[in-house]
């Protein structure tokens, strides 16, 4: 690998944790694969940090920011500029800098239908149960209702925020409390996990998965660790599991040309050696 210069160019990921984000193992290994004079690097940064920090950055010799939990939202709206994939969603994992500026694009959606397009899901017949309300979830409705899935319904742990999603993105969205969220598997082809539970640190999320649809596909936008209780249950009752993996690459290959003018590497596949991190595992 070379290391960089002092003009390299730079990005990094910035969340809150964000000590479980494999997308500087990803960046790294394609850089290195490309020979560029880049680095990326993690970001820790606090809510009450994160507009102040972006705005430093843009003023660097940095190429911008993939943005995790918690900040996607927030990311969209001190941006100066917004991609109409970030508006539509409402909410951003993207941030791109030029001249001190700040532009907003979301990759989510596009990886979120690339982690799926092995399970070729008939949306226009399905109905989807999703789970969450933040920036992953608006990003996953915003996904499933441009591939017109044919019912789609939201749950949270906070009905509210739920509610607010629907009348954002999905008016025609039915609402289940959090409660009651088991009390729908027996007709949802697809059940999304885009909540932050399950990931390292935080409890699993808990179905009772006894009536659920026979064929059914359940996808998990965490990823690390790579077999969620929710993932291993699913699949334990019979489910097709989606683990996050793809869509996090799926997400990144964009990013990585917005940040260094180039095409991520299409080979070798780079699964492998996110699956071989440490704390992963297959």
């Amino acid at each position: 690998m070379n290391r960089p210069s002092g003009k390299a160019g730079f990005a990094g990921v910035v969340g809150d944790p964000v000590v479980h984000s494999l997308s500087p193992r990803l960046m790294a290994h394609w850089i290195s694969i490309c020979e560029l004079d880049a680095f990326y690097v993690p970001f820790a940064v606090r809510p009450d940090g994160f507009e102040i920090f972006v705005r430093g950055l843009a003023r660097s010799q940095a190429a911008g920011l993939n943005v995790t939990l918690p900040h996607k939202e927030t990311a969209l709206v001190l941006a100066d500029t917004v991609s109409p994939a970030a508006a539509a969603i409402g909410a951003a994992n993207l941030l791109t800098f030029k001249a001190g500026a700040v532009h907003a694009d979301n990759t989510d959606a596009a990886g979120f239908l690339a982690a799926l397009e092995p399970a070729n899901i008939p949306y226009r017949q399905s109905t989807a149960l999703v789970l969450g309300a933040g920036g992953a979830a608006r990003a996953v409705v915003h996904a499933l209702l441009t591939s017109n899935i044919s019912r789609l319904i939201l749950t949270n742990r906070n009905r509210d925020r739920a509610e607010q999603l629907a009348a954002d993105l999905a008016p025609g969205a039915e609402i289940v409390d959090w409660d009651e969220r088991s009390d729908v598997l027996a007709c949802s082809d697809l059940v999304v996990n885009a909540t932050s539970l399950g990931l390292k640190g935080e409890t699993d999320l808990v179905m009772d998965w006894s009536a659920v649809k026979t064929g059914a596909v359940a996808f998990d936008s965490v990823y690390t660790p790579l077999e969620t209780g929710f993932l291993a249950e699913a699949r334990g009752a019979g489910l097709v599991g989606i683990d996050g993996l793809d869509m996090l690459i799926g997400q990144a290959r964009p990013s990585f040309q917005a940040f260094f003018g180039r095409p991520a590497p299409e080979r070798p596949d780079v699964r492998p050696i996110l699956v071989g991190a440490p704390g992963m595992t297959a």
